[in-house]
């Protein structure tokens, strides 16, 4: 049952994690305010995934922010000049987006105190993981700490919370967790250069990621492919 003004912003990518971090946070009892961005990333289809997801799983309200990363660039995801890899690389690779985490979270941030809201819910994985730096526990644990010297109700209270369930996770751990709370997997989309309409590429780091937390769950993989000529 949930409790009443027990209120969670969500950040919803429309990808597997998020998608999980939102049904995970429902389960929990939240009012689910779900928050989703247009920021110049290489396709659309995610953010129709978003919606989808967001209906499916009864938010109290859903937002899509606009907002110019591609702008900067700096990334494969938002700059059309740089390739999307699609073999493993050493190191943070080039579909990391600068600084994306820190935006978002602050966003996030300004609504939840709209909604006079304490949580903030974020899909981060510090286990299969692409190795970008604002996914990693250290990265939420400073960021929390902001949250509380930058707003009024971290000053007065004290109590924000940045809650990332996922992040010690296995993607196989992942997708067993939404499996069994009614996450529909089948509606997200999660690779990095996917088509207008959803199909995953099958190549880049986020499809292997992803294809290998079904295979080692046991569980089918719900993704759509593009068609190989």
């Amino acid at each position: 049952m949930k409790q009443l003004n027990k209120k969670a912003v969500i950040l919803l990518s429309g990808g597997l994690d998020s998608a999980t971090c939102l049904a995970l946070a429902r389960q929990q009892g939240y009012d689910c305010y779900a928050m989703s961005f247009d920021y110049g990333q290489r396709h659309k289809a995610e953010l129709n995934a978003a919606r989808l997801i967001a209906d499916h799983l009864c938010v109290s309200d859903y937002k899509i922010v606009t907002i110019d990363m591609a702008g900067i660039g700096g990334s494969a995801l938002t700059d059309s000049n740089i390739d999307v890899p699609e073999e493993p690389t050493d190191g943070i690779p080039v579909t990391y987006v600068p600084a994306r985490n820190t935006i978002f979270l602050s966003l996030a941030l300004g609504w939840a105190e709209v909604l006079n809201a304490a949580d903030i819910f974020i899909g981060v994985n510090a286990v299969d993981y692409s190795g970008y730096p604002d996914c990693r526990p250290t990265f939420i644990e400073a960021y929390e700490a902001l949250a509380n010297l930058a707003t009024r109700r971290g000053v007065e209270q004290g109590d924000i919370a940045i809650k990332t369930p996922l992040i010690h996770l296995s993607k196989a751990d992942i997708i067993k967790a939404g499996m069994a709370i009614g996450a529909d997997y089948a509606l997200t989309v999660s690779c990095y250069q996917a088509s207008d309409s959803g199909e995953a590429c099958g190549c880049c780091d986020s499809c292997r990621l992803r294809s290998k937390g079904f295979a080692d769950a046991g569980i089918k993989d719900p993704t759509r492919y593009m068609a190989i000529n």
